[in-house]
């Protein structure tokens, strides 16, 4: 209060989408403070503590968590190294010094029918990172993006909080959660920037065949999309289907791959991600697309095919 009067501050949250006219503050409100982290946290404070039955999370992403789980010496041990050497107290280009850049274009290689070289690669913060600077760079006005139901909350997240329209497309729980293709082409418009896939598949645990990645590649080329393939699980396939890189099939259609050491070192808490652009044809760069800028990817609004 001042002189009896009620002070007025000039800041606010777009709670009732006033802020940017299109309606989306209270969506985009709801998405900042909602996450399956917090959603899990809630659940587990409302057990019934007297219950003695022992509890498997299903919804648990992070295996440090358990004494079973522990990274290898080998990596603590790097990490000592590199604090010690005094090599990297300095600021760091914005896509990641050079060495780390060049490992990940070196593991992301095996199996690709071409070489992804460090330019193609961008470190970022842990996966989630990965996925907001690849949900901004396509977030320009009235786009939309494909997302599969079930899935993974945090696209849905941070679409909202970056006005970028959201559209989900199905998978087939008869079919190995294979992705609705029929579906997909009929959710596409003109404003269509991307289809995102996960694989192997977070909650489902399904693991996609080299033919089913490829029919995917070929709905995408065929819609003049790009494929984001969030492959964080990539090492953990179980069953009859092995992994596959969705890279594999860039020479089909732009594939932007999004990944991290999170939980094949179990070590979630380094936070330390990449985003990997395998497009041997130069699509992208072709069609107005600029590959990593200072501060993060700008993808011009023209046709991609």
């Amino acid at each position: 209060m001042e002189n009896g009067t009620k002070k007025v501050w000039h800041f606010q949250a777009a709670a009732n989408g006033a802020a940017n006219g299109n309606g989306n503050g209270k969506a985009r409100s709801k998405a900042a403070v909602a996450t399956i982290r917090e959603v899990r946290f809630a659940l587990m404070d409302n057990l019934n503590k007297e219950d003695q039955r022992p509890l498997i999370e299903l919804g648990h992403g992070d295996p440090s968590s358990f004494p079973c789980f522990r990274t290898d010496s080998a990596a603590e041990d790097a990490i000592v190294d590199a604090v010690r050497s005094g090599k990297f107290n300095s600021y760091g280009p914005s896509a990641g010094i050079l060495p780390a850049r060049r490992a990940i274009a070196g593991y992301l290689n095996n199996g690709l029918p071409y070489e992804l070289s460090p330019e193609d690669v961008f470190m970022t913060l842990g996966c989630a990172h990965a996925i907001e600077v690849t949900l901004t760079t396509l977030a320009r006005p009235g786009s939309n993006i494909l997302l599969p139901r079930p899935g993974y909350p945090y696209y849905d997240a941070c679409a909202a909080n970056r006005n970028l329209e959201v559209r989900h497309y199905g998978l087939l729980s008869d079919h190995g959660w294979e992705v609705d293709l029929e579906a997909v082409e009929s959710l596409t418009d003109h404003n269509t920037a991307a289809i995102v896939i996960v694989n192997p598949g977070n909650p489902c645990g399904n693991v996609y065949s080299y033919e089913h990645l490829k029919k995917i590649a070929e709905t995408a080329r065929k819609l003049g999309i790009l494929v984001i393939a969030d492959e964080v699980y990539g090492h953990l396939a179980f069953g009859s289907n092995p992994f596959v890189a969705m890279g594999v099939f860039g020479s089909i259609a732009p594939v932007i791959t999004l990944g991290s050491i999170s939980k094949r070192w179990i070590v979630p808490g380094w936070r330390l991600g990449w985003l990997v652009i395998s497009d041997p044809n130069n699509v992208l760069r072709n069609s107005g697309v600029c590959l990593f800028k200072p501060t993060l990817l700008e993808i011009k609004t023209r046709s991609l095919f």
